[in-house]
């Protein structure tokens, strides 16, 4: 949603990390870079480390904080 759009699709080298993808996406759109040390990745809606390896198809999602109550 940052980028004006709901769903944006990369292409990647096979095996590339959840942390290339961010890159990839922040050098496209150069005002999320300070963004980054507050998101939390999310590969097929389960929350996974920045050194995730994706593969063809997954769904890669960048969460901010959240508060509830």
């Amino acid at each position: 949603e940052a980028v004006g759009r709901s769903e944006v699709e990369l292409d990647l080298a096979e095996g590339a990390t959840a942390e290339e993808a961010w890159e990839r996406l922040a050098g496209q759109h150069p005002g999320l870079a300070a963004r980054r040390a507050r998101l939390t990745a999310a590969v097929n809606r389960i929350y996974a480390p920045f050194d995730t390896p994706l593969r063809d198809g997954d769904e890669l999602v960048f969460v901010p904080p959240v508060s509830g109550g």
